[in-house]
């Protein structure tokens, strides 16, 4: 079965306003890109007693989690450390990761033309971004090879750590789905079908809506309602989404069902 997917996104800066979240937009599209739908997403402060309770309720469940943020090595970033408490294990130095970390700081070395110290304090202090949960696997990074993790939970969950730095996070998220998760992609399988219905209330529609999911168990039915868009003005977007084949059988019970109504209709919409 495809599994569910979900979204945890971790710092001080998204909740206070700082930062606009640009992690949830890119995932859906990443993941829409390959059939895939992401089923919940959770925000959360730099607060370690937070991020270790919704980590834990994350590896406790069954889902595919990914998660944005926290994973530096500076007195705000909680989350390896909140990571190995909600699982209970202790925290250590991954060996392939202490491996990446000192060839990027050879590489940073030579592209400041200095010479390389791997005992100097703060390169010392760098290898903390490779202490991980003990049993974690690393997720390589394509931009500066500090690595993210990837943990196992006991309730089946897997939860991916990748940095909150976009140019980071977006491609590590994307290696991950296609090396893990290629078998559940269904590029061209899912459509959406819908018609604008201009001036209708949801109430009259909600019978016909659970009818039409009633008759086709494998089509979600969706209503979508505005009261200000600039070219419809007040109305409801009402459609089907599923597998091609079952989506249009739904779709015309739909416009089917729909003719019982006085009703007045703006454009058809296929995604």
């Amino acid at each position: 079965m495809t599994p569910t997917f979900g979204l945890i996104i971790i710092g001080d800066e998204i909740m206070s306003g700082k930062r606009s979240d640009k992690h949830m937009p890119k995932v859906i599209e990443l993941m829409s890109a390959r059939g895939l739908d992401l089923a919940w997403a959770e925000y959360v402060g730099d607060s370690p007693e937070r991020i270790t309770a919704t980590l834990k309720r994350a590896f406790d469940a069954a889902d595919v989690v990914f998660c944005c943020g926290g994973i530096g090595a500076t007195p705000d970033d909680h989350t390896r450390q909140c990571a190995a408490r909600a699982l209970g294990v202790p925290l250590a130095l991954h060996p392939h990761a202490k491996l990446l970390i000192l060839e990027r700081m050879q590489d940073t070395a030579k592209e400041q033309g200095v010479a390389y110290e791997p005992d100097r304090p703060d390169n010392i202090h760098r290898l903390n971004m490779g202490v991980f949960p003990e049993g974690a696997a690393i997720i390589r990074n394509p931009y500066n090879k500090i690595p993210g993790f990837s943990c196992q939970g006991q309730g089946g969950a897997a939860v991916h750590f990748v940095p909150g730095f976009p140019v980071m996070a977006w491609p590590m998220i994307e290696s991950v789905l296609e090396a893990h998760y290629s078998a559940h992609f269904r590029q061209n399988a899912y459509v959406e079908k819908s018609v604008i219905i201009l001036g209708a209330m949801e109430a009259t529609l909600t019978p016909l809506m659970e009818s039409i999911e009633a008759t086709h168990p494998g089509v979600k039915v969706f209503s979508l309602p505005s009261v200000d868009h600039p070219q419809w003005g007040r109305h409801i977007e009402l459609g089907v989404k599923g597998e091609p084949a079952d989506a249009e059988l739904a779709y015309l019970d739909l416009r089917q069902g729909l003719k019982a109504f006085q009703l007045t209709y703006g454009p058809e919409l296929v995604r």
